[in-house]
């Protein structure tokens, strides 16, 4: 059985979320988590339930406004940490929060890191001001675990909203696959690995895969390994900017 999954997309100016907390299944695949699903960003987590009960409120991703959140691993000492880090939070940030888990309370260190550079309330948020914002959480998570005599927590998050995706990697493998141009699309869509989809121009296409927690810590060949402690930058038509957290 799996502790739960869900996937948060956007499509047509909506963002669409579909969790399951508790799924009966030994294993999942990707296809069957998107199966029908066409979006132009789409996040997609599989549990471990670490920290939390098996609810809905406790599956990823979670959502905020235009921004979605995804992590894995644990933050050290949170069960301590927990009162601390959330009390740091504006009372409307604590307000929306739903669950237990440490990954929620993080989305919402990132949200009141924003807030506190008058970012979140804008549409449109600069790359720069989002990376900021997910530095400023990760070193605000580390000083407070180092202060409980914890190293820096291992953990590997994904933040987005509908012009780009922020990857950070803190905890076990992260790495990425750019498919583009007809030989990669027409390679990709023959064998039926994505399904039927209507592609008009193959050459103008691009499909960019993110992933983390591989088996055996590996990530297929011909994928690129994220380096620790960086947070690589994905946009629709550059090529991702690696930056150290």
């Amino acid at each position: 059985m799996i502790p739960g999954w869900g996937v948060g997309f956007y499509q047509g100016g909506e963002i669409l979320l579909k969790r399951r907390p508790i799924d009966d299944r030994p294993e999942i695949s990707l296809v069957d988590m998107t199966k029908d699903v066409r979006a132009d960003i789409l996040v997609a987590h599989v549990r471990a339930a670490t920290v939390g009960s098996l609810r809905t409120e406790n599956t990823h991703p979670f959502r905020y406004r235009q921004w979605l959140f995804a992590h894995t691993g644990t933050v050290e000492g949170f069960a301590r940490l927990r009162n601390q880090l959330s009390d740091s939070l504006p009372q409307f940030l604590q307000r929306d929060v739903r669950g237990e888990t440490d990954s929620e309370i993080l989305f919402h260190l990132f949200l009141s890191f924003l807030h506190d550079s008058g970012q979140l309330d804008r549409p449109n948020v600069d790359a720069a001001s989002a990376r900021t914002a997910l530095r400023s959480s990760i070193a605000l998570v580390d000083r407070l675990c180092a202060e409980e005599g914890a190293g820096p927590s291992a953990m590997n998050i994904v933040v987005t909203n509908p012009e780009y995706l922020l990857a950070a990697h803190g905890g076990t493998s992260m790495a990425y696959r750019i498919y583009q141009g007809s030989e990669d699309m027409e390679r990709l869509l023959s064998d039926g690995g994505l399904g039927r989809m209507r592609m008009p121009d193959y050459a103008a296409s691009r499909l960019t895969l993110v992933a983390s927690d591989f088996d055996d810590d590996q990530a297929p060949a011909g994928w690129t390994h994220v380096g620790e402690r960086a947070i690589v930058t994905f946009t629709r038509a550059d090529a991702p900017a690696i930056e150290p957290i």
